[in-house]
C-alpha cells in the first residue's frame, strides 16, 4: 500500500487544554509518521480562506471566530491510508456522537468545540498541507536514519 499524507490540526480548545501530546501519541501509535509540526495563530482572513467550503453555512461565522481565538497546532502526517487512519482516531465531528476512545469523544465537548480537524481526502490533505507548510518544511526520513548520523 502506498503512503499518503494528511493534515491534522489541534484546535484552540485542544491547545488550551494542554492535550497536543495526546494527539501526537495517538497518531504515532497508529503507525503514522510526523513530517511537519507548527504552532500557529490564524488570522481572521486565513481562517476564512481555510474554511471557504463552509461559507454560507450557519456555523461558519462561529467557526472562524473559534479558530482565531487561540493558537492551533498544525501537523502533517504520513503513512498508508493516513487520511482514513487519522479520521478514525479523531471520531465523528460531533464529539457527543463520536465513538468511545476517539480523540473527539475524550477531549471535545460538542460539534463546534471538537478538539481536532483532519483532512477528509488526500486532495484536501494536499491543499491543507500546502496552506500551512512550505515544501522545505516537510521532512522525509526513515526509522533508521538516526543510526547513520
Amino acid at each position: 500500500m502506498s503512503s499518503e499524507r494528511t493534515c491534522v490540526l489541534v484546535k484552540p480548545d485542544g491547545v488550551c487544554k494542554h492535550k497536543i501530546g495526546k494527539v501526537i501519541d495517538r497518531m504515532e501509535s497508529a503507525g503514522l509518521k510526523l513530517v511537519a509540526l507548527r504552532l500557529a495563530r490564524l488570522t481572521h482572513a486565513q481562517a476564512q480562506i481555510f474554511y471557504k467550503e463552509h461559507v454560507g453555512k450557519p456555523f461558519y461565522p462561529g467557526l472562524v471566530t473559534f479558530m482565531t481565538s487561540a493558537p492551533i497546532t498544525v501537523m502533517a502526517w504520513e503513512g498508508p491510508s493516513a487520511v482514513k487512519t487519522a479520521r478514525g482516531l479523531m471520531g465523528a465531528t460531533d464529539s457527543l456522537k463520536a465513538e468511545p476512545g476517539t480523540l473527539r469523544r475524550e477531549y471535545g465537548t460538542d460539534n463546534r468545540y471538537n478538539f481536532v480537524h483532519g483532512s477528509d481526502s488526500p486532495e484536501s490533505a494536499s491543499r491543507e498541507i500546502q496552506f500551512f507548510f512550505k515544501p522545505e518544511e516537510l521532512f522525509a526520513y526513515g526509522d533508521k536514519d538516526w543510526q547513520t548520523a
